[in-house]
């Protein structure tokens, strides 16, 4: 070879790898595969002296080959040339307008094709410009390598910011669903919450309670649930909680390419939004459940003032008696009460009842009783017309369910004489002084169980020196041991009978010693409550 062709040589050589480093930079700066096919057919236009370049390109290897840059559109009817292979493949075609069908294989598994018409200065192709394209078809392959890496590279960084987003929205739902209290602004928010952030076409979510459909959100508002239900593209999650079952359900994700099937990360953010309102629906509901315990404990403080206020602190001092009482609810407020009170004719009251159940309604009928006794008994009616006004009172106070056993006695202090009604409580005890037991159980059925002008027999007695009346509520002799074994009625009279008596406070608290002692750390079911009269 001359010098002067090897100097030619040399300096298309040159030049083609000028070109090749250029057309690199340019490719690799594709942001699409048009983009990419266009600068490849000018490169190869520049380089080889053609106009007629055109590329294709093959997804799959019996599919149809998609033209990305043609400069004769009827290129295409040449496609049939174009053979994909394993190695690139450069094939001569007997045309005026295409010489060349060229196939390069790509990493992907895809194919570009090439189909090149004849030269500017109408002369053949060399081995020499098939060399070159050659070495332009490496720069291809490498270009549509580097367009790929980039490709991923941003759908990672949109995937990554993606994720980050939905994680901001959950953190922010989260904080959002903690300030919500009603339980259809909690699923509102978090049913719309996870329809957008994973480009969901709608949503619902369904309560279920006793097998039944209870109630249903949609997103958007106000959408028909069956289109819901019909729809065969789904996402769904289930959680139970406080009897109710609740299901998340999503529709139709779209996407840039239509309808796609959800993902894992769907499935996992879904799963999140359901955690995050399972979580704030029970805390709402500890919420107002708080709330409902702080209402009642407050109405319970209350009443509890109130029947502080009505046992009394202090009995009254009685001339030749010595009397005591006790009262130990079993709850903060109790359905127990007793009290000894001086009237306007120099007589004292002595009272004992019990209300059913325990409580804040039975603390309700203890104060109506008592306002009932304050406003009847320095009327000085006969006791059994006293027993008939206060049951009138209490049967309309009270519901059909609730009755208070009730025992009465009016003291002359200088006699000794009781005035007794025993309203459906249990005996009272007066112990004689021959150490014999007299049960007090004359009147009739309990206040409040019926207002048919029933009448409450009295009975008469008198308490003689040296002799001592025990009033209490069934909270004594029914309190019980942990194999439910009662203290019992006959357990107390003895105890009354063989107790060595100096005082009543004494005794009292004696009786409380004992049944403690029967009970041992059984929790105590009923209040305990007693009044004892002592005559000197």
């Amino acid at each position: 070879m001359a010098n002067s062709e090897l100097s030619i040589l040399v300096d298309k050589l040159n030049l083609q790898v000028k070109s090749f480093q250029e057309g690199f930079d340019v490719l690799s700066q594709s942001s699409n595969l048009n983009e990419l096919a266009r600068s490849f057919g000018h490169i190869i236009r520049g380089n080889l002296l053609t106009i007629n370049v055109n590329v294709l390109h093959l997804t799959e290897k019996e599919g149809n080959w998609i033209p990305l840059y043609l400069h004769q559109k009827q290129s295409e009817e040449y496609s049939n040339h174009l053979e994909p292979d394993k190695l690139p493949k450069i094939n001569s075609i007997e045309d005026e307008k295409l010489k060349l069908a060229v196939t390069v294989p790509l990493i992907d598994g895809t194919h570009f094709g090439l189909l090149i018409g004849s030269k500017i200065d109408k002369t053949e192709f060399s081995a020499f410009d098939k060399i070159s394209l050659q070495i332009f078809l490496q720069l291809l392959t490498n270009a549509y390598q580097a367009y790929l890496n980039h490709r991923k590279e941003k759908e990672l960084i949109f995937s990554l910011n993606h994720r980050v987003l939905q994680l901001n929205s959950l953190i922010d739902t989260g904080i959002e669903l903690t300030s919500l209290e009603k339980t259809d602004s909690l699923m509102e928010l978090a049913l719309e919450r996870a329809v957008v952030l994973t480009n969901a076409s709608a949503g619902a979510v369904f309560i279920k309670e006793n097998a039944g459909l209870n109630k249903s959100t949609t997103f958007p508002p106000g959408l028909d649930t069956e289109y819901i239900f019909k729809s065969e593209n789904k996402l769904s999650t289930k959680f139970e909680l406080l009897k109710k079952s609740y299901e998340f359900v999503l529709i139709e994700k779209e996407s840039r390419a239509g309808i796609v099937d959800f993902d894992e990360n769907d499935d996992i953010l879904l799963g999140a939004f359901a955690r995050q309102l399972s979580s704030a629906i029970e805390n709402a509901h500890l919420h107002r459940e708080a709330l409902e315990k702080e209402t009642i404990e407050k109405e319970i403080s209350v009443a509890s003032d109130i029947q502080k206020k009505i046992i009394p602190d202090r009995l009254p001092d009685i001339p030749g008696y010595d009397v005591a009482g006790i009262n130990i609810p079993s709850k903060e407020v109790g359905g127990d009460y007793y009290d000894c009170k001086k009237l306007n004719d120099g007589r004292y009251a002595l009272i004992m009842a019990d209300v059913t159940g325990k409580g804040v309604p039975a603390s309700l009928l203890v104060s109506t009783l008592n306002a009932s006794l304050n406003a009847y008994l320095d009327l000085q009616v006969p006791l059994s017309e006293l027993a008939v006004k206060i049951n009138t009172v209490i049967y309309n106070s009270s519901p059909s369910d609730k009755f208070i056993t009730f025992f009465i006695a009016l003291l002359d202090s200088e006699s000794g004489e009781l005035e007794i009604v025993n309203a459906g409580h249990n005996p009272s005890l007066l112990l004689k002084k021959d150490n014999t037991l007299y049960k007090i159980d004359a009147g009739g059925v309990a206040l409040g169980m019926f207002d048919m002008g029933l009448p409450f027999d009295g009975e008469k007695l008198v308490i003689n020196k040296g002799e001592k009346l025990l009033m209490f509520t069934d909270g004594i002799p029914e309190a019980m041991d942990k194999n439910e074994e009662e203290y019992s009625d006959e357990r107390l009279e003895e105890y009354f009978k063989k107790f060595d008596f100096k005082d009543s406070a004494g005794f009292i608290d004696e009786i409380v010693k004992d049944v403690r002692k029967h009970t041992k750390n059984t929790p105590q079911s009923d209040d305990i409550t007693a009044l004892c009269l002592y005559r000197k």
